[in-house]
């Protein structure tokens, strides 16, 4: 079933504040990932509180990881990307941040719920709740609507934050940007930026801190290590 869409505008109460004002309305969404039916408390004041858009839908279905991979979630909403995450990389580590503390305490919620031992949830903005920690890999939604100056500051402090030949994935839409922030990669980033995935208008890019390590691996076939996370309103 299709994924549930957020506002195409921005919100009245930014996701992206610190404290939402807007009342709490809580509901329950399930999602069907590598066979696993995983359940997720959303609500209001947060990043697609309807349900998972289908840019981060997008995401989860392209990040590929290995099994002991170390993960940031960025800017992470209600977790369901970090819950993806945890449960593909089993025998790493995925930390979740996010500046909005409603949305960092039903994160940890929906950590319990789907049983998740290898996570952990921390409020800040951009890399604060992570300074001096490096990882194998960074997905995010970027905060868009936030605008261009944080988002630029996300993706110039990326490089500092991830191991060698450690990658971010983000995804974007046209009308987000997406093809300048491409455009900006590809100019600035220290290393091989490429589009992993394109799908209702969005494209998930990889850019990967070492050139040397893109050069020496074997890219993989179209589909290879992805597993779609299917979203359902229950």
């Amino acid at each position: 079933m299709k994924p549930m869409t957020d506002e195409e505008g921005a919100p009245p109460d930014q996701y992206f504040a610190e404290l939402p004002r807007v009342r709490s309305e809580r509901s329950e969404r399930r999602f069907l990932y590598r066979g696993e039916l995983l359940s997720f408390v959303v609500d209001t004041g947060i990043f697609s509180s309807h349900g998972l858009d289908p840019g981060t839908a997008l995401l989860i279905e392209n990040l590929a990881l290995r099994p002991t991979d170390r993960v940031l979630d960025l800017g992470c909403g209600w977790g369901a990307v970090g819950v993806a995450a945890a449960k593909s990389a089993s025998d790493g580590h995925v930390v979740l941040t996010d500046v909005n503390r409603r949305a960092a305490r039903l994160a940890r919620e929906n950590l319990e719920r789907n049983r998740v031992k290898n996570a952990e949830v921390r409020i800040g903005s951009l890399f604060a709740p992570v300074a001096n920690e490096t990882f194998d890999v960074i997905a995010t939604n970027p905060p868009f609507h936030a605008g261009r100056d944080l988002v630029l500051r996300l993706l110039s402090g990326a490089s500092d934050h991830l191991a060698p030949d450690g990658r971010i994935v983000l995804v974007g839409k046209g009308s987000q940007g997406i093809r300048f922030y491409q455009q900006w990669l590809e100019s600035h980033w220290p290393g091989p930026v490429s589009v992993l995935g394109r799908g209702s208008g969005y494209r998930v890019l990889e850019a990967r801190r070492s050139s040397s390590a893109a050069s020496a691996s074997t890219p993989a076939e179209p589909g290879v290590g992805r597993r779609r996370f299917v979203g359902r309103s229950r």
